[in-house]
Protein backbone atom coordinates (compact mmCIF):
# COMPACT_ATOMS: atom_id res chain seq x y z
CA UNK A 1 0.00 0.00 0.00
CA UNK A 2 1.18 3.51 -0.81
CA UNK A 3 1.96 5.67 2.22
CA UNK A 4 -0.55 8.10 0.70
CA UNK A 5 -4.03 6.73 1.25
CA UNK A 6 -7.26 7.11 3.16
CA UNK A 7 -8.85 10.43 4.13
CA UNK A 8 -6.73 13.47 3.18
CA UNK A 9 -8.80 16.66 3.60
CA UNK A 10 -7.95 19.85 1.72
CA UNK A 11 -7.38 22.00 4.78
CA UNK A 12 -9.44 25.19 5.16
CA UNK A 13 -7.32 28.32 5.65
CA UNK A 14 -9.12 30.51 8.24
CA UNK A 15 -8.96 34.27 7.82
CA UNK A 16 -9.37 37.16 10.22
CA UNK A 17 -11.94 39.89 9.60
CA UNK A 18 -9.23 41.93 7.87
CA UNK A 19 -8.38 39.05 5.48
CA UNK A 20 -5.15 37.87 7.10
CA UNK A 21 -4.44 34.19 7.79
CA UNK A 22 -5.66 33.37 11.30
CA UNK A 23 -2.88 31.07 12.49
CA UNK A 24 -4.38 30.24 15.93
CA UNK A 25 -7.56 29.10 14.17
CA UNK A 26 -5.44 27.28 11.57
CA UNK A 27 -3.78 25.35 14.39
CA UNK A 28 -7.20 24.35 15.71
CA UNK A 29 -8.25 23.19 12.24
CA UNK A 30 -5.20 20.92 11.97
CA UNK A 31 -5.74 19.47 15.44
CA UNK A 32 -9.47 19.02 14.70
CA UNK A 33 -8.61 16.99 11.60
CA UNK A 34 -5.90 14.93 13.27
CA UNK A 35 -8.12 14.18 16.25
CA UNK A 36 -10.72 13.03 13.72
CA UNK A 37 -8.30 10.35 12.55
CA UNK A 38 -7.43 11.59 9.05
CA UNK A 39 -4.60 9.94 7.13
CA UNK A 40 -3.03 13.07 5.65
CA UNK A 41 -3.41 16.83 5.24
CA UNK A 42 -3.62 18.69 1.93
CA UNK A 43 -2.74 22.34 2.45
CA UNK A 44 -3.09 24.98 -0.25
CA UNK A 45 -5.71 23.22 -2.28
CA UNK A 46 -8.88 24.73 -3.73
CA UNK A 47 -10.70 24.54 -0.38
CA UNK A 48 -7.65 26.27 1.12
CA UNK A 49 -8.22 29.24 -1.24
CA UNK A 50 -4.68 28.71 -2.53
CA UNK A 51 -4.74 31.23 -5.36
CA UNK A 52 -5.52 34.09 -2.96
CA UNK A 53 -2.24 33.73 -1.04
CA UNK A 54 1.01 35.31 -2.18
CA UNK A 55 4.33 33.48 -2.27
CA UNK A 56 5.43 34.39 1.25
CA UNK A 57 2.07 33.51 2.78
CA UNK A 58 2.01 30.15 1.01
CA UNK A 59 5.41 29.34 2.50
CA UNK A 60 4.22 30.33 5.99
CA UNK A 61 1.08 28.21 5.65
CA UNK A 62 3.09 25.10 4.74
CA UNK A 63 5.67 25.73 7.46
CA UNK A 64 2.95 26.18 10.07
CA UNK A 65 1.16 23.01 9.00
CA UNK A 66 4.39 21.00 9.07
CA UNK A 67 5.21 22.35 12.54
CA UNK A 68 1.80 21.61 14.04
CA UNK A 69 1.50 18.23 12.36
CA UNK A 70 4.95 17.25 13.64
CA UNK A 71 5.22 14.16 11.48
CA UNK A 72 1.90 12.62 12.47
CA UNK A 73 0.58 12.23 8.91
CA UNK A 74 1.89 13.02 5.41
CA UNK A 75 1.38 16.58 4.18
CA UNK A 76 0.44 17.33 0.59
CA UNK A 77 1.11 20.90 -0.55
CA UNK A 78 -0.63 22.52 -3.48
CA UNK A 79 1.83 24.30 -5.78
CA UNK A 80 -0.85 25.70 -8.02
CA UNK A 81 -0.20 28.56 -10.45
CA UNK A 82 -0.87 29.25 -14.15
CA UNK A 83 2.61 28.60 -15.57
CA UNK A 84 5.32 25.98 -15.26
CA UNK A 85 8.14 28.12 -13.91
CA UNK A 86 5.93 29.66 -11.24
CA UNK A 87 4.77 26.19 -10.20
CA UNK A 88 8.40 25.07 -9.96
CA UNK A 89 9.17 28.02 -7.67
CA UNK A 90 6.29 27.06 -5.38
CA UNK A 91 7.34 23.40 -5.50
CA UNK A 92 10.88 24.15 -4.38
CA UNK A 93 9.61 26.26 -1.49
CA UNK A 94 7.13 23.56 -0.47
CA UNK A 95 9.86 20.92 -0.57
CA UNK A 96 12.12 23.06 1.62
CA UNK A 97 9.25 23.68 4.04
CA UNK A 98 8.81 19.95 4.59
CA UNK A 99 5.91 18.89 2.37
CA UNK A 100 5.81 15.16 1.67
CA UNK A 101 4.16 15.44 -1.75
CA UNK A 102 3.36 18.21 -4.23
CA UNK A 103 -0.04 18.66 -5.86
CA UNK A 104 0.06 20.08 -9.39
CA UNK A 105 -2.72 21.06 -11.80
CA UNK A 106 -2.49 21.56 -15.53
CA UNK A 107 -1.39 25.06 -16.55
CA UNK A 108 -4.22 27.57 -16.80
CA UNK A 109 -5.16 30.93 -18.31
CA UNK A 110 -2.84 30.12 -21.21
CA UNK A 111 -4.42 27.47 -23.45
CA UNK A 112 -2.30 24.33 -23.61
CA UNK A 113 -2.61 20.94 -25.30
CA UNK A 114 -2.45 17.54 -23.64
CA UNK A 115 1.13 17.15 -24.92
CA UNK A 116 2.14 20.50 -23.42
CA UNK A 117 0.40 19.55 -20.19
CA UNK A 118 2.45 16.36 -20.04
CA UNK A 119 5.61 18.44 -20.51
CA UNK A 120 4.45 20.76 -17.70
CA UNK A 121 4.29 17.87 -15.24
CA UNK A 122 7.65 16.54 -16.43
CA UNK A 123 9.37 19.89 -15.92
CA UNK A 124 7.99 20.17 -12.38
CA UNK A 125 8.99 16.62 -11.45
CA UNK A 126 12.51 17.12 -12.80
CA UNK A 127 12.96 20.19 -10.60
CA UNK A 128 12.12 18.63 -7.24
CA UNK A 129 12.74 15.57 -5.12
CA UNK A 130 9.18 14.90 -3.95
CA UNK A 131 6.33 12.82 -5.36
CA UNK A 132 4.06 14.80 -7.66
CA UNK A 133 0.30 14.29 -7.54
CA UNK A 134 -1.73 15.22 -10.61
CA UNK A 135 -4.78 17.28 -9.68
CA UNK A 136 -7.57 16.95 -12.25
CA UNK A 137 -9.93 19.90 -11.74
CA UNK A 138 -11.17 21.16 -15.12
CA UNK A 139 -13.82 23.39 -13.54
CA UNK A 140 -10.97 25.62 -12.32
CA UNK A 141 -8.18 25.16 -14.88
CA UNK A 142 -10.40 24.59 -17.94
CA UNK A 143 -8.56 21.57 -19.25
CA UNK A 144 -9.28 17.94 -18.49
CA UNK A 145 -6.43 15.51 -17.77
CA UNK A 146 -7.37 12.90 -20.33
CA UNK A 147 -7.07 9.20 -19.59
CA UNK A 148 -4.05 8.77 -21.87
CA UNK A 149 -2.32 11.79 -20.29
CA UNK A 150 -2.67 10.49 -16.74
CA UNK A 151 -1.64 6.95 -17.70
CA UNK A 152 1.42 8.23 -19.60
CA UNK A 153 2.55 10.36 -16.66
CA UNK A 154 2.03 7.48 -14.21
CA UNK A 155 3.84 4.85 -16.31
CA UNK A 156 6.91 7.03 -16.82
CA UNK A 157 7.04 7.83 -13.09
CA UNK A 158 6.35 11.54 -13.45
CA UNK A 159 3.30 11.45 -11.19
CA UNK A 160 2.85 9.17 -8.20
CA UNK A 161 -0.88 9.65 -7.87
CA UNK A 162 -4.07 11.34 -9.00
CA UNK A 163 -6.47 13.61 -7.14
CA UNK A 164 -9.60 13.50 -9.29
CA UNK A 165 -12.03 16.39 -8.88
CA UNK A 166 -13.22 16.22 -12.48
CA UNK A 167 -16.57 14.60 -11.75
CA UNK A 168 -15.80 12.14 -14.56
CA UNK A 169 -16.16 8.83 -12.74
CA UNK A 170 -15.93 6.87 -15.98
CA UNK A 171 -12.51 8.32 -16.76
CA UNK A 172 -11.41 7.62 -13.17
CA UNK A 173 -12.46 3.99 -13.57
CA UNK A 174 -10.58 3.56 -16.84
CA UNK A 175 -7.41 5.10 -15.36
CA UNK A 176 -7.62 2.66 -12.44
CA UNK A 177 -8.13 -0.20 -14.88
CA UNK A 178 -5.24 0.87 -17.10
CA UNK A 179 -2.90 1.11 -14.11
CA UNK A 180 -4.05 -2.02 -12.28
CA UNK A 181 -0.54 -3.48 -12.56
CA UNK A 182 0.92 -0.45 -10.70
CA UNK A 183 -0.20 -0.90 -7.07
CA UNK A 184 2.02 1.95 -5.86
CA UNK A 185 0.13 4.46 -8.01
CA UNK A 186 -2.65 5.89 -5.87
CA UNK A 187 -5.83 7.53 -7.09
CA UNK A 188 -8.10 9.54 -4.81
CA UNK A 189 -11.53 10.99 -5.45
CA UNK A 190 -12.16 14.64 -4.66
CA UNK A 191 -15.91 14.11 -4.48
CA UNK A 192 -17.51 14.16 -1.05
CA UNK A 193 -20.68 12.41 -2.18
CA UNK A 194 -19.48 9.28 -4.04
CA UNK A 195 -16.75 7.98 -1.75
CA UNK A 196 -18.35 4.56 -1.46
CA UNK A 197 -18.59 4.30 -5.26
CA UNK A 198 -14.96 5.37 -5.69
CA UNK A 199 -13.82 2.82 -3.13
CA UNK A 200 -15.64 0.10 -5.08
CA UNK A 201 -13.70 1.20 -8.16
CA UNK A 202 -10.44 0.77 -6.27
CA UNK A 203 -9.69 4.31 -5.13
CA UNK A 204 -6.99 4.47 -2.47
CA UNK A 205 -8.48 7.48 -0.75
CA UNK A 206 -10.66 10.56 -0.66
CA UNK A 207 -9.87 14.29 -0.49
CA UNK A 208 -13.12 15.75 0.87
CA UNK A 209 -13.50 19.45 1.66
CA UNK A 210 -16.46 18.56 3.84
CA UNK A 211 -14.12 16.59 6.11
CA UNK A 212 -13.09 19.95 7.55
CA UNK A 213 -16.54 19.93 9.13
CA UNK A 214 -16.87 16.23 9.93
CA UNK A 215 -13.51 14.42 9.74
CA UNK A 216 -14.74 11.56 11.92
CA UNK A 217 -17.60 10.91 9.52
CA UNK A 218 -15.30 10.54 6.53
CA UNK A 219 -12.83 8.41 8.46
CA UNK A 220 -15.71 6.16 9.53
CA UNK A 221 -16.98 5.95 5.95
CA UNK A 222 -13.54 5.11 4.55
CA UNK A 223 -12.87 2.47 7.19
CA UNK A 224 -16.24 0.85 6.46
CA UNK A 225 -15.44 0.64 2.74
CA UNK A 226 -12.05 -0.91 3.46
CA UNK A 227 -13.71 -3.49 5.71
CA UNK A 228 -16.21 -4.37 2.96
CA UNK A 229 -19.18 -3.23 5.09
CA UNK A 230 -20.99 -1.72 2.14
CA UNK A 231 -24.47 -1.35 3.65
CA UNK A 232 -23.07 0.56 6.62
CA UNK A 233 -20.84 2.57 4.31
CA UNK A 234 -23.83 3.56 2.18
CA UNK A 235 -25.72 4.72 5.27
CA UNK A 236 -22.81 6.90 6.40
CA UNK A 237 -22.31 8.22 2.87
CA UNK A 238 -25.96 9.22 2.72
CA UNK A 239 -25.69 11.06 6.05
CA UNK A 240 -22.68 12.93 4.69
CA UNK A 241 -24.64 13.71 1.52
CA UNK A 242 -27.28 15.39 3.69
CA UNK A 243 -24.51 17.33 5.42
CA UNK A 244 -23.09 18.30 2.02
CA UNK A 245 -26.34 20.13 1.20
CA UNK A 246 -24.95 23.10 3.13
CA UNK A 247 -22.97 24.03 0.01
CA UNK A 248 -26.14 25.22 -1.74
CA UNK A 249 -27.65 27.49 0.91
CA UNK A 250 -26.02 30.70 -0.39
CA UNK A 251 -26.17 30.02 -4.13
CA UNK A 252 -27.72 32.87 -6.03
CA UNK A 253 -26.15 35.46 -3.77
CA UNK A 254 -22.65 33.94 -3.97
CA UNK A 255 -20.57 32.01 -6.48
CA UNK A 256 -20.31 28.24 -6.30
CA UNK A 257 -16.82 28.53 -4.79
CA UNK A 258 -17.97 30.94 -2.11
CA UNK A 259 -21.02 28.79 -1.41
CA UNK A 260 -18.99 25.63 -0.84
CA UNK A 261 -15.93 26.81 1.08
CA UNK A 262 -18.02 29.52 2.73
CA UNK A 263 -20.42 26.89 4.05
CA UNK A 264 -17.53 24.81 5.40
CA UNK A 265 -16.07 27.85 7.15
CA UNK A 266 -19.46 28.81 8.54
CA UNK A 267 -20.02 25.31 9.89
CA UNK A 268 -16.56 25.26 11.44
CA UNK A 269 -17.22 28.61 13.09
CA UNK A 270 -20.50 27.26 14.50
CA UNK A 271 -18.62 24.21 15.80
CA UNK A 272 -16.03 26.44 17.50
CA UNK A 273 -13.10 25.36 15.33
CA UNK A 274 -12.39 28.76 13.73
CA UNK A 275 -13.18 32.33 14.74
CA UNK A 276 -14.70 33.75 11.54
CA UNK A 277 -16.17 32.53 8.28
CA UNK A 278 -14.35 35.24 6.31
CA UNK A 279 -13.66 34.47 2.65
CA UNK A 280 -10.83 35.94 0.58
CA UNK A 281 -11.89 38.89 -1.57
CA UNK A 282 -13.84 39.18 -3.83
CA UNK A 283 -15.62 36.05 -2.62
CA UNK A 284 -18.63 36.61 -0.39
CA UNK A 285 -18.95 35.10 3.09
CA UNK A 286 -22.24 33.54 4.19
CA UNK A 287 -24.62 35.93 5.95
CA UNK A 288 -26.60 35.38 9.16
CA UNK A 289 -29.63 33.89 7.41
CA UNK A 290 -27.45 31.44 5.49
CA UNK A 291 -25.50 30.57 8.65
CA UNK A 292 -28.81 29.68 10.31
CA UNK A 293 -29.53 27.27 7.45
CA UNK A 294 -26.08 25.69 7.87
CA UNK A 295 -26.71 25.37 11.60
CA UNK A 296 -29.97 23.54 10.92
CA UNK A 297 -28.15 21.06 8.68
CA UNK A 298 -25.52 20.48 11.36
CA UNK A 299 -28.29 19.66 13.82
CA UNK A 300 -30.09 17.36 11.37
CA UNK A 301 -26.92 15.36 10.78
CA UNK A 302 -25.97 15.03 14.45
CA UNK A 303 -23.03 17.46 14.64
CA UNK A 304 -24.79 20.02 16.82
CA UNK A 305 -27.28 19.49 19.65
Amino acid sequence: MSRFHGVVPPVVTPLTLDFKVDYPSFTRVIEHLLEGGVDGLFVLGSTSEVVFHDNDERARIIEHAVKINNGRVPIFAGVIDPTTDRVIQHAKVAQSAGADALVVTAPFYTRTSQAETIDHFRYVREAVDRPVIAYDIPVCVHIKLERKTTVTLAREGTVAGLKDSSGDDGNFRFVKQDLADMPDFFAMTGSEIVVDNAALMGAQGVVPGLANVDPKGYVKLWRLTQAGKWDEARQEQERLCRLFEMVWVSLGRTSAGSAGVGAFKTAMQLLGVIDTNTMARPQRSLNAEEAAAVKAILKQTGLLD
